[in-house]
This record gives structure tokens, sequence and C-alpha cells, in this order.
């Protein structure tokens, strides 16, 4: 359908006749006659009756005309949108809890500030679902920690955080050693078989502490309230939520090393929305190096 001609019937309309929007749009009467009977074939409905030699709109004209306008304006926002390099659409975004109730607000307010026509739509959820959902096209990126198994090749990877893990104890116990208390004390487990939870376990392993389980969950905040009450101690990651510190935990360093646990984003590097993903990385890099942790340069 030729733009001009929904140009045309909107000037008719606005204008009162066909002459006076023939000279408002620099054409003549004929031309703009034979673009309202193209336009009338196209749309097999009639758009204008003349009476003598006056013309107006029909009733489905007057009813076409709004979504038309709407057409042309959205025309317009492409044309303005090309020519600024401006970022627009919906980014469908997966993300933790961890990362939804600290980095994420953080880096959407920065986003929408800079892209104001943009829009996500948040999927909440855990690492191992969010890879199978990006890959399928479900999501568009997501928050996540690193896999356990080597990177598909059709997904792209922006390292935004390294969070070391620490014994996470109740004020009583501060300043005790952490292998002694590990192998005395309940403990609360992160959950073994989450991705992050496999790296407490795996240093439980390597250090030949075999704790007395009492709880296991794969919720950190749930498991650092447990341990401010006094229920158990627990090996926590230094999580952007701060919740060891608003609770008032105290922290024990691990004696041995300990694999840190690793976010990142995620999406896949043959998108139509790069551009949005683009946007949303640069921001969220920033973002991230504010809270600190580790970044590291991963091109689209």
């Amino acid at each position: 359908m030729n733009t001009d001609f929904l140009q045309t019937l909107v000037a008719v309309a606005r204008h009162g006749s066909m002459a006076e929007a023939a000279r408002r749009l620099g054409v003549t009467h004929g031309a703009v006659a034979q673009q309202i009977r193209a336009l009338e074939q196209e749309l097999g409905a009639p758009l204008v009756a003349r009476a003598g030699r006056t013309v107006h709109l029909t009733a489905k004209a007057a009813e076409l005309l709004a979504p038309v306008q709407d057409v042309l304006a959205s025309l317009e926002q492409i044309r303005y949108l090309a020519r600024s390099g401006e970022v627009m659409g919906e980014l469908r975004l997966g993300a933790g809890n961890t990362a939804l109730n600290s980095m994420v607000p953080a880096i959407l307010e920065h986003l929408v500030a800079r892209h104001p026509l943009v829009n996500v739509a948040l999927t909440p959820g855990h690492s191992a679902r969010f890879y199978p959902a990006v890959e399928a096209g479900e999501l568009d990126a997501a928050i996540a920690l690193e896999a356990p198994y080597p990177l598909a090749k059709s997904l792209g990877w922006q390292l935004l955080r390294e969070e070391p893990y620490v014994l996470a104890v109740a004020p009583r116990l501060a300043g005790r050693d952490p292998h002694a208390l590990l192998a005395s004390e309940p403990f609360i487990r992160y959950q073994r078989n989450d991705w992050g939870g496999r790296h407490v376990d795996d240093y439980l392993k390597r250090v030949g502490i075999t704790p007395r389980d009492r709880f296991e969950l794969n919720a950190i905040e749930a498991i650092a309230v447990m341990v401010s009450r006094d229920l158990g101690v627990a090996i926590l990651p230094l999580a952007t939520n701060h919740a060891i510190e608003r609770l008032g935990l105290a922290v024990l360093p691990l004696p041995a090393p300990c694999e840190p646990r690793r976010f990142g984003l995620i999406w896949p590097r043959g998108s139509s929305r790069l551009a949005l993903i683009q946007a949303f990385r640069d921001i969220a890099i920033v973002e991230y190096a504010r809270a600190g942790g580790a970044q590291v340069a991963s091109g689209l």
C-alpha cells in the first residue's frame, strides 16, 4: 500500500476538499482524485462521496481515519529511529531472584532513561532453564550463572560478576576456625544440584569435611535468614542482594581455594534484537562494576 495515498486521504479529511488537499500537498486536483480512486480499489471500499461539486468522506473512510493516522505516525517514528539510531522494541529477559532483587532494577532504570522506547518482559527462574530458553528463542537474553558445560557456539556470554564463597555464621561464632565449625555445627546447604551449590559440594569434598546437614535449599537469602536465627552455618556467595551484610552475619573466609560463583549475560548471537541486547549489556557491565566484581570484554 502506497503511504502517500494514505497521506492524501488524511489531507482530504483535514482540509475538507480535494482541491484544498491538492493545494496543500503541492499536486494537481487530478492527482489527488487518482490516488483516492487507487486507494478505494486496494481497500475495496468507497472512501469519498460526491454531491454535485462537493466531496465528503464516507462513513467507512471516517472509520478508517484513526488507524490510518496511527500507521502514518508509526512510519514517521520508524524514519526518525532509522536516522537517529535510537534503540526500541521489547527485550524478553530471564533473571534469577538474586539479580531481580538487586541489580536488575538499577539496570532497567538506566536502560529506559537512555532508551525510552524500550520495554522489557521479565521471566524469573533458574539458570539451568535459561540456557535452553535462550537457544530456543523463548528469551532474548538472561542473567545467569556460568554453565558447568561448554557453551553452545550460537550463544554469546559476558561475565558480569564473580562472587567469592565465605562461611556465614551467627555472630556468636565470629573468629572461630571455619573448618572446625563446618565439622561440628549443623550445616545449611546451598542445594547441591544447583550450579552454584556444586561449588560448595566440591569444596567440602576437596577439604575432606562431611558436615552435619540440617537443611538444603536453593535460596540464598532464606539460608542467610536461617543462619541469622542460629540454625546452622552455611557456605554462601557474597551476592549482590547483600543478604549476609543486612542480617549482620559473621563472615569467615574459607581457608582453601573455592571456585567463585560467576554471573553473566547470555544471548543468541543470531538474534534480530542485537542492538537492544547490546544496550542492555553495556548498562549491565557498568552497574555490576559499581557493585564490585570482575568484567571482561566480549563482543556481540
